[in-house]
């Protein structure tokens, strides 16, 4: 009985990317200890800081305490109205705020986006060179069945042959 040749040819493309992702885990693995992230510049920080402070809780709870505060002192102050309904001093102060604060949140959402990007780009060479693998060690299983089936069906025919001579 012949033996069947399973054998899975990897495309030129899979061949090269299996082969580039070795040799990026292995000058990994060299640099690991000594892995340092380059420092953000001084607009990201500020961007960073921005944006974490206007999406907080604690920010919303703030802002909404002193809408709240301007509207009840406009509303019931009877000697001084500085912002008369329909209070168009809050409503240019917040036009500020958003009008200064969107700037902040995109960039720090972009910068956000393109590390994303790049984990994303990352994780899915890792997936491919994990697929690669599983296919190489079913590979080297088929192999190892493959030999095993030729031994029992060796060793049937000559027990077989055996069983014949007596």
């Amino acid at each position: 009985m012949c033996a069947l040749n399973l054998r899975h040819e990897l495309h030129d493309e899979e061949a090269r990317l299996l082969a580039e992702l070795r040799t990026l885990r292995r000058s990994q693995r060299a640099l690991a200890p000594n892995v340092v992230t380059a420092p953000l510049t001084l607009g990201q920080r500020i961007a960073d800081l921005v944006a974490a402070t206007m999406g907080s809780w604690r920010f919303i709870v703030i802002q909404s305490a002193l809408l709240v505060l301007w509207v009840t002192l406009n509303i019931t102050a009877y000697v001084h109205k500085w912002d008369p309904y329909p209070f168009i001093l809050l409503n240019l102060a917040l036009s500020f705020q958003a009008a200064y604060a969107a700037p902040f949140i995109m960039m720090s959402q972009n910068r956000q986006q393109d590390v994303d990007r790049r984990e994303a780009a990352n994780d899915y060479r890792i997936n491919v060179k994990a697929e690669l693998e599983i296919e190489l060690l079913h590979e080297k299983i088929d192999q190892l069945r493959e030999k095993e089936v030729l031994a029992l069906t060796q060793a049937v025919q000559s027990l077989t042959a055996l069983l014949r001579k007596t």
